[in-house]
C-alpha cells in the first residue's frame, strides 16, 4: 500500500489492529455529562488536528461537479488528495457521520508527530458519537496514565475496546474516520495503516495521477474557470479575460497537478492590476515540451520566486534581495520583522502570510503546500543558486539562533509561579504565552531538531 495514500478508512497503530471506520452499533446509559467532560478533558489533544479548525478554515475543498467517484486514493504530491479529504470530511460532518479526523502537517506543533494522534481521535469520537462517550471515559478512568503509554496500548484501550463494546449493543449508525498526510508526521515507525474488506467487496483503487486525463482536465478546467472569474471580477478585467486558449494552455501546463493550478491562480491574483502580465509570464515561462509533472511544479515555483524580486533592481540589489529571501525561507531568526514583511509581500501564492500583520503577529508563516519545501531544499530541482536553500546550513543557523535566544531569554521561574519543580503541563497556557514569546517557545521545543 503506497505511503502517499492520504484518504483512508482505517488506521492501525503498530500492528495487528483493525479498522475503526465502518458500521458500529450501540446505546448506553450516561453518567453526569459534566463528569464525562472532565474525564475527556484530561486527554492531551492536538487542537489543529480536525479538518475544520480555525487554522484550516481557508484551505480549499472540491468545487461542485469535481472528484465525484473516488473509493481509494493515492497520488503524487500536489494532485489534490488533501483537498478531497477535507471535502469528504465536511460532507460527513454536515450529515453527523464523521467520527473523527486528523490532518498531519509538517508545520504544526502538535500535528507533525503521532504523540497526540490516538488521544485526539478518542476525544473526537467521544464527542461526535454520544453512545461511545461512556465507554471511552471508562477506559480513561481505568488507566489514568493512558496518554503516556505506547500508541499500541492507547489504540487498544481508547479506540478498539470501546468500539467493540459498542458493537455488542443494538442500534446501528455509520461513521467515518479520516486521517490525512501520514507521511508528514515525524518518523515512520509509530503508525501503520491499512484497509480491511470483506471478500469480493466491490472496491475500486484509483491512483490519482493515473486516472483518465479527461477527468483530471475537466476538474482542473472548473477550478481555473471559477478562480479566474473571481480575479476578473475583483480586478475589473475584460469580460473575455482570459481567453479559452489561455485556459486550455494552463490546463495543459498543470499536467494533472492541482497544486500547480492553485499556485498559478494565487500568483495571478496577487498581481492585482498586473494580473494579465502575470498570466502571460506563466504562459511564456513554461515550455510546451513533455516533461514530468514535478518539473512543471518546479517551473512555477521558480517563476513566483523570481517575480518577487523587481526586474528593475540593479545586479547588486538583486543579489541582496535574493540573499534576504534565502535567509527568510531557511532561517526566521535574527531578521527584522519589517524586512520579512517587505521580502514576502509578493510571495502569498506559495506562503500563507497573515494578512493583518498587527492582529496576527503571533500567527506563523506557513507553506501552502509541502512540495514547496521539497523544491527549495533540493539542489537538483531548484537549479537557480540564488533561490536554493542549503538544508544543512539552514539547520545550523537555526540551531545557533535557538541556543542564543534561549541563553538571553530564559531565567529561573520564568512564569513567576513561585513553585520550584512545577511541571510545565500544570502551568496555565495563558501564563506561558504571557511570559514567553512564541520565538522563545519555538527555540525551547525544537532547538535539538536543528542539530
Amino acid at each position: 500500500m503506497s505511503s502517499s495514500a492520504q484518504l483512508i478508512s482505517g488506521v492501525i497503530a503498530n500492528q495487528n489492529l483493525r479498522i475503526v471506520a465502518g458500521t458500529i452499533h450501540g446505546s448506553v446509559n450516561f453518567g453526569s455529562s459534566e463528569n464525562l467532560n472532565n474525564v475527556l478533558n484530561s486527554l492531551p489533544t492536538a487542537e489543529d488536528a480536525p479538518f475544520n479548525t480555525y487554522q484550516r478554515q481557508h484551505n480549499p475543498a472540491c468545487l461542485p461537479d469535481t472528484r465525484r467517484c473516488i473509493f481509494w486514493l493515492n497520488g503524487l504530491a500536489g494532485t489534490g488528495k488533501s483537498t478531497i479529504a477535507r471535502t469528504v470530511a465536511r460532507k460527513r460532518f454536515d450529515k453527523q457521520h464523521l467520527g473523527a479526523s486528523f490532518f498531519f502537517s509538517r508545520d504544526g506543533e502538535d500535528v507533525n508527530h503521532a504523540g497526540k494522534f490516538i488521544t485526539s481521535i478518542a476525544w473526537q469520537l467521544a464527542n461526535n458519537i454520544p453512545s461511545l462517550q461512556q465507554h471511552i471515559c471508562d477506559a480513561i478512568i481505568e488507566r489514568r496514565d493512558i496518554a503516556s503509554q505506547s500508541l499500541r496500548d492507547q489504540w487498544q484501550q481508547l479506540i478498539l475496546r470501546p468500539l467493540l463494546k459498542l458493537g455488542e449493543n443494538g442500534g446501528q449508525s455509520s461513521y467515518i474516520l479520516i486521517v490525512d498526510a501520514l507521511d508528514e508526521g515525524d518518523g515512520d515507525n509509530n503508525i501503520r495503516y491499512g484497509i480491511r474488506q470483506v471478500p469480493n467487496a466491490n472496491l475500486q483503487d484509483f491512483v490519482l495521477h493515473s486516472i483518465s486525463p479527461s477527468t483530471v482536465d475537466h476538474d482542473i478546467s472548473i477550478f481555473f474557470v471559477h478562480h479566474l472569474k473571481l480575479i476578473r471580477e475583483e480586478h475589473c478585467l475584460d469580460i473575455c479575460w482570459p481567453s479559452e486558449d489561455n485556459i486550455r494552455h494552463l490546463i495543459q501546463l498543470t499536467d494533472g497537478l492541482l497544486i500547480w493550478a492553485a499556485t498559478a491562480c494565487r500568483f495571478i491574483y496577487e498581481g492585482k492590476r498586473f494580473a494579465t502580465r502575470r498570466l502571460n509570464t506563466i504562459l511564456r515561462s513554461s515550455g510546451s515540451a513533455p516533461r514530468a509533472p514535478e518539473k512543471h511544479l518546479d517551473e512555477i515555483y521558480t517563476t513566483v520566486l523570481k517575480q518577487s524580486v523587481a526586474p528593475e533592481y540593479t545586479d547588486e540589489e538583486k543579489e541582496e534581495a535574493f540573499c534576504m529571501l534565502r535567509e527568510i525561507l531557511g532561517n526566521y531568526f535574527d531578521i527584522k520583522k519589517k524586512a520579512v514583511d517587505q521580502t514576502l509581500n509578493d510571495l502569498h501564492s506559495v506562503l500563507d502570510v497573515p494578512k493583518d500583520q498587527k492582529k496576527d503577529q503571533k500567527q506563523p508563516l506557513r507553506l501552502h503546500h509541502p512540495s514547496f519545501r521539497d523544491y527549495l531544499l533540493s539542489n537538483d530541482r531548484c537549479k537557480n543558486q540564488d533561490l536554493w536553500v542549503d538544508e544543512k546550513q539552514a539547520h545550523q543557523l537555526l540551531a545557533d539562533s535557538c541556543i542564543r535566544l534561549m541563553s538571553t531569554s530564559l531565567k529561573q521561574d520564568i512564569c513567576c509561579v513561585d513553585a520550584p519543580g512545577m511541571a510545565v503541563a500544570n502551568v496555565k497556557r495563558s501564563r506561558v504565552e504571557q511570559c514567553s514569546p512564541p520565538e522563545v517557545q519555538y527555540a525551547c521545543l525544537y532547538w535539538i531538531q536543528h542539530l
